[in-house]
């Protein structure tokens, strides 16, 4: 072969081999960005979808850190007889009610947020049994007025919980 032609050859080669290569360079930035805007626009979608599920979790959460505040709890479950053991039994039982009937919902909100409610209901029930240990505690009326006289010395746990709650609420929204 002459010298000639391999040159002409490569004259025609060479640039239809980088207007190929820009080709494929530019189609495939352009499906790339395409994909990227429909996952977007899915993403964006199901957080439409989603938000008032979130929204509508944090809600109940917060109805039920309210449901077993100690100075709304002791007002809502009234004693069914004299004894402060009964009394503490029923409203341990009121507040594991409240929380069997809220549990799906950790789904919806963050891990930290649902170890501080977690926390904050356990918090309530160790409470409520050291305060019925107590030996000054004998009657179940003894035993609400004890729990309430505490709660005006120390913070609820609720009220703790109930401020995360709004803080992570005001933070995505």
């Amino acid at each position: 072969m002459d010298t000639s032609k391999i040159i002409e050859i490569l004259a025609y080669t060479l640039p239809s081999l980088i207007t190929g290569g820009v080709a494929y360079y530019l189609f495939n930035s352009y499906f790339n960005d395409q994909q990227n805007t429909r996952r977007w626009l899915l993403q964006k979608e199901n957080q439409k979808d989603a938000l008032p599920l979130r929204l509508q979790a944090y809600e109940r959460m917060a109805l039920f850190l309210e449901r077993i505040n100690p100075s709304k709890l002791l007002i809502r479950v009234a004693p069914i007889s004299e004894g402060a053991n009964e009394y503490e039994n029923l409203l341990i039982y009121s507040i594991e009610q409240e929380f069997e009937h809220n549990l799906t919902q950790q789904i919806y909100v963050t891990d930290e947020c649902w170890t501080i409610i977690l926390t904050a209901k356990n918090t309530i029930i160790q409470n409520i049994r050291k305060t019925n240990m107590s030996e000054k505690v004998d009657t179940a009326d003894k035993l609400r007025e004890t729990i309430l006289s505490d709660l005006l010395d120390n913070q609820s746990p609720c009220t703790v919980a109930l401020a995360y709650l709004k803080h992570e609420v005001a933070s995505f929204l």
